[in-house]
């Protein structure tokens, strides 16, 4: 959010030339006019100027042929965020294609984590957290709240259009700062164009805008790349909030009511150890739609519980919320220093390897499952300016406009 150049958008998926595509790219090739006319049309429909440009066809390129199973998932998850989204943008009275900045910031997992720190489908950091009264402790974080985190980056964003009179200035600071913005402004001698601001900026701000147009592109034109929206796991409209007392354990709503603890994270990411803290009025809890009334019919049987179920050790070798890896170890390693690199234990190492003793050679692959979290889905928007072919798209100059 009001962050360091260097913290910002790590957020659209993870190797450029990595990840499975859903039909062969012949099946899918768009003529640049195509795509032109397309973001043409878009552009009535909105104050977000949308221009394309060959800096906006990499990010196309990115999300339809290099990672189309990515944006599949996007494409589920936004039924369950988009409404929520759109009722806060209309709130404030911002232009509804805002919303699919959240996609480039966090592919909306409101648990998404930078390197830096900043956290939820909008991605504050800590600091900036405390400007909008989003409350961070060891039990809460409210980053994580899709309500609150999107009033915030609503409140965010209208006060940076204010600052600029200008939405791609506004998007652009809303991942650079209102500074790095400001001082490109100078640079450029007072120019205020954002495309021809756009080279005194950081690669990671230069690119976040051709982001943005992308994203708009491809959430409205998906299917004629041939990409299939996954099943959505929710609607917004399968959900229901309602209000608790505080000092419930996810475990015990679980228990009573037959709702997966996976489920309560995922509809509920406010809470860091699935508890639900005691709290001096009730709070914000969200059910699916179907279990609401069973929830209710056994709220009364709950237990106050003054502090999170302690956690309990898994069995050596358990792979729950890991991703399996491998690791090569180097001369001179040893057990501590891979258990800890992994977090993990001893113990877990030798059972996924069948190893009976501690003994390490230098040049030994281990079996590792690392914590899911550190599969990190994304790539900096710098690498995918990086890989533009400025000559490959001027050839076609008849087709397309130059970016900059």
């Amino acid at each position: 959010m009001i962050r360091k150049v260097l913290v910002t958008v790590v957020v659209l998926f993870v190797f450029i030339g990595t990840g499975h595509t859903q039909t062969n790219k012949a099946e899918v090739d768009v003529p640049a006019y195509l795509v032109r006319s397309r973001i043409e049309k878009l552009n009535l429909q909105t104050p977000v100027s949308l221009t394309y440009n060959e800096h906006v066809q990499a990010y196309i390129d990115v999300y339809t042929l290099k990672r189309p199973d990515h944006l599949a998932g996007i494409l589920a998850r936004s039924e369950m965020y988009f409404p929520l989204f759109e009722e806060y943008l209309d709130k404030y009275d911002l232009p509804l294609e805002l919303k699919y900045l959240a996609v480039i910031e966090s592919a909306l997992d409101p648990r998404a984590k930078s390197s830096s720190g900043a956290y939820g489908l909008w991605q504050f950091l800590y600091q900036a957290s405390r400007m909008f009264d989003l409350e961070v402790n060891s039990y809460v974080d409210e980053r994580a709240d899709p309500v609150k985190a999107t009033d915030a980056a609503c409140r965010y964003l209208k006060y940076l259009h204010a600052n600029f009179n200008d939405w791609l200035l506004a998007i652009a600071a809303y991942n650079g700062g209102i500074g790095a913005v400001k001082e490109a402004i100078a640079k450029a001698g007072g120019e205020k164009d954002y495309w021809k601001l756009r080279p005194y900026l950081s690669d990671q701000v230069r690119g976040y805008v051709p982001a943005f147009v992308a994203v708009n592109y491809v959430m409205n034109h998906y299917e004629g790349y041939g990409i299939e929206k996954k099943t959505a796991e929710f609607r917004y409209e399968d959900l229901l909030t309602t209000s608790v007392d505080g000092g419930i354990s996810f475990e015990q709503i679980a228990a009573h009511t037959q709702i997966p603890i996976e489920v309560l994270r995922l509809l509920n990411p406010v809470y860091k150890m699935d508890y639900i803290p005691m709290q001096p009025q009730p709070v914000r809890i969200v059910l699916p739609e179907e279990k609401f009334e069973v929830f209710h019919e056994k709220l009364p049987l709950f237990e106050v519980e003054t502090e999170p179920v302690a956690t309990r050790n898994p069995a050596p070798g358990d792979t729950l919320g890991r991703i399996k890896g491998s690791h090569i170890v180097a001369p001179g390693q040893f057990f501590h220093e891979i258990a800890m690199m992994y977090q993990c234990r001893i113990e877990d190492l030798l059972a996924w390897n069948g190893l009976e003793n501690k003994f390490l050679h230098a040049g030994q692959q281990l079996i590792v499952w690392k914590p899911a979290e550190e599969s990190c889905n994304r790539v900096s928007v710098s690498k995918v300016e990086e890989s533009v072919d400025i000559n490959y798209y001027n050839a076609g100059a008849e087709e397309i406009k130059s970016g900059s």
